[in-house]
Order: structure tokens, then C-alpha cells, then sequence
């Protein structure tokens, strides 16, 4: 199993904002059974660490190529927000951590 972390570089006073499209992109994917339940999370300022960022993320049983024959296409509302999102966005990447589960603990005695 994996986590998936999309990040969002967002232009200055728009986090907020962007993280509500993230949320509600994040809504649509679930909704239409795409995507495990995600959580977003965003700083402007208020709290340490890295300013005027947004995250999305979820798991994935597999990290699986977007060229895949069995794709299917974005919600379309999902498509719309992401448009939006994207007039306010600097940069943006993706990153994949494997996640800890049971069958891959290791003995630690």
C-alpha cells in the first residue's frame, strides 16, 4: 500500500481557496469510486513551515501508470475545479511513500 502526496505551490492569499478545490476535487474522485478518502491540509502563514502550500493525500493499493489501458477519465466537475485551481497555482508536484502495514513489519527484537 502506498500514499500518494499531491502538492500545491499556490500563489500568495489564495490558500485557502485552493484548498477548498483540492477538497472538493478530492470529494468527486471519492464519490465516483476512484479514489480512497483523502485529506487536505494547507499553511498561509499562519502555522511554521512551508507558505502558501496546499496537500492532497490518499493511499493506492498499487502505483499504477495514467496510461494504462483500464483508465477512465477525471469526474467532470473534478476537471472544472482542477481548471480553477490551476489559475492560482505556481507549481505543483506529486510524491509516493510506501506505507507501513502489518505484512511489512520487520522483527525488531
Amino acid at each position: 500500500m502506498f500514499v500518494v502526496r499531491r502538492v500545491w505551490e499556490i500563489e500568495p492569499g489564495q490558500g485557502r481557496q485552493a484548498a477548498s478545490y483540492v477538497a472538493a476535487m478530492g470529494a468527486e474522485y471519492e464519490e465516483a469510486g476512484k479514489r480512497s478518502p483523502s485529506r487536505v491540509y494547507f499553511n498561509t502563514g499562519t502555522v511554521p513551515g512551508d507558505r502558501n502550500r496546499v496537500y492532497m493525500e490518499w493511499t493506492e493499493d498499487v502505483i499504477a501508470s495514467t496510461y494504462r489501458k483500464d483508465i477512465v477519465e477525471s469526474p467532470p466537475r473534478a476537471r472544472d475545479l482542477y481548471a480553477k485551481l490551476r489559475d492560482i497555482t505556481v507549481d505543483t508536484w506529486i510524491e509516493f511513500y510506501e506505507l507501513m502495514t502489518p505484512e511489512k513489519m520487520m522483527d525488531v527484537d
